[in-house]
């Protein structure tokens, strides 16, 4: 069985720390702190470039020998309000002061030094409907591909609704054959509401030498190394998600499993 689903060290302090040794991968890193008011987490990104995510809560950023301020105004991430987030060169260091109890995610790629350290959002983010009927969920883009805001990074939340399913009709990226399908890593960071819920994931290749189907809890990674990868929130369990891309290209293209592409052209979704 794979080691996708990935549970938190503790409910306090670092608990998460994906890096590409530890996934058996080469691009994605992801870290997660929740931290008390008063507390502070800092790193240097070495080789890799960083966007910080103020989940949830307030902070004091410095970064790349700059202030910049108290970020965070979403205290919990289901008013599905933009986010405030950070991004951090490579050979770069951050320091992140709680100002009340927060939730800061770490979102990690190699860097090539292509783009200066600078706020993303919440200016610029808007929350999207992606999707109809029970397929429909809700969108903000923190750096995908039409923001020239990172050298590898693409990142994004998804809000779903309780009884919907997300990231669906399923879909893989998981070959560098550009423009038809790009390589592309992935971690999905999840939270459910009310917090003592339960999602599905489901990680599968067509020809089912990796097919794993997990029940995702608060605060659970999920890593997505190749495969096609939907998730299904249960009745009265609203799901939202964090995630993660990057690879040799940073460009988004996926191709559908071809026994459910009849409901994208049917749907046009």
């Amino acid at each position: 069985m794979a080691n996708l689903l990935r549970k938190p060290f503790g409910a306090h302090g670092k608990v998460h720390e994906i890096t590409p040794v530890s996934a058996g991968w080469r691009y994605v890193g992801f870290s997660l702190y929740r931290l008390r008011a008063g507390e502070t987490a800092a790193e240097a990104t070495g080789g890799m470039e960083a966007i910080l995510v103020l989940v949830e809560g307030r902070a004091r950023l410095t970064a790349a020998g700059r202030d910049w301020g108290e970020l965070g105004d979403r205290m919990d991430v289901f008013e599905r309000t933009p986010p405030h987030c950070l991004y951090v060169p490579n050979g770069a260091s951050w320091e992140a002061r709680a100002t009340t109890d927060c939730t800061l995610a770490v979102c990690l790629a190699p860097g090539r030094g292509g783009h200066e350290a600078r706020r993303i959002g919440p200016e610029g983010i808007t929350l999207t409907q992606r999707g109809t009927g029970p397929n429909t969920r809700f969108i903000n883009n923190i750096a995908m591909e039409a923001e020239d805001t990172a050298d590898s990074l693409l990142v994004t939340e998804v809000f779903t609704p309780a009884g919907h399913w997300s990231s669906y009709p399923s879909h893989r990226h998981d070959e560098d054959d550009f423009p038809r399908i790009t390589y592309l890593e992935e971690t999905y960071y999840h939270r459910l509401n009310p917090r003592q819920g339960f999602g599905l994931q489901r990680v599968y290749t067509d020809d089912r030498t990796l097919d794993e189907v997990m029940a995702v809890e608060n605060h659970d990674v999920v890593l997505v190394p190749r495969g096609h990868h939907p998730c299904g929130a249960p009745h009265g369990y609203e799901m939202y998600y964090l995630n993660v891309m990057a690879g040799p290209r940073r460009a988004w293209r996926f191709e559908p499993d071809p026994k459910h592409e009849w409901i994208l052209e049917r749907d046009a979704i």
